[in-house]
């Protein structure tokens, strides 16, 4: 979790794949939302997500101190006009909750966590065309991801919703409970406080995509997803027959 609370958690701040810092503070001086912040959202949405620090000043040396947004309100609202612009993005991923005002030693600094888009929001773009403007991070900077990257993660928006149809008849009897516990061990190990672990059996599939309530139909089971995850070899051959593993 992000904190950013004194003078001494910005001298300890560095730039990486998950954290960027920018100064934002406009021409009159009072703050404005800079141009590169979209780059940025763009990329940390294609990646792993991050947080984008406005009100911070990079020095030559490399050490960053609080500069302060004098008017963040107005920087807050330019930042949500342009979320809800399909011309200037292609996807809001932010809630209220995810830009936050840090006071520091009386200066406001604004912390916004960009969460990873879903493979079916990918890829999040700019300017209302994907190709030339969808970015991904890499290192310490935004890049713009190359057209085959692009056409990729198209196609995997397609295969997304093909993965989240609800099998009609399909249920928790359709489940292999051993492979879901070997699962949810292998995220044990990998994250042992992941809030996912205090689930049941359902939540957790529920969680990780398996199972789903369609809001407008009220149907509500096991996905296509789910069912090639930890399905039963039995249920997988009803629901896909001609469904095969290629090992190589």
């Amino acid at each position: 979790m992000f904190d950013l609370r004194t003078l001494d958690d910005v001298s300890l701040l560095a730039e990486s794949v998950e954290l960027e810092c920018k100064l934002a503070q406009g021409q009159d001086g009072k703050g404005e939302l800079p141009k590169d912040f979209w780059p940025t959202y763009s990329a940390m949405a294609n990646a792993h997500g991050g947080v984008v620090l406005l009100g911070i000043r990079e020095a030559l040396s490399g050490q960053f101190t609080v500069a302060g947004i004098e008017n963040a309100g107005k920087v807050r609202g330019d930042l949500f006009n342009g979320l809800s612009n399909r011309e200037k993005v292609s996807a809001n991923l932010l809630t209220d909750d995810d830009v936050q005002e840090a006071v520091i030693d009386g200066r406001t600094v604004l912390v916004v966590r960009i969460p990873p888009a879903t493979r079916k929001q990918k890829p999040v773009y700019l300017h209302g065309r994907p190709l030339g403007n969808t970015y991904r991070r890499l290192n310490d900077g935004d890049r713009v991801c190359d057209d085959e990257t692009v056409k990729r993660m198209l196609a995997e928006q397609v295969e997304d919703e093909r993965d989240a149809r609800i099998l009609t008849g399909f249920g928790m009897a359709d489940v292999d409970l051993e492979s879901l516990r070997i699962y949810r061990q292998m995220l044990r190990d990998e994250k042992p406080n992941h809030p996912y672990l205090e689930q049941d059996d359902l939540a957790f599939l529920n969680s990780l995509r398996g199972w789903r309530r369609d809001r407008q139909s009220g149907e509500e089971g096991l996905t296509l997803g789910g069912l090639l995850m930890f399905g039963k070899w039995s249920a997988i051959q009803d629901a896909v027959p001609h469904y095969f593993l290629d090992y190589q």
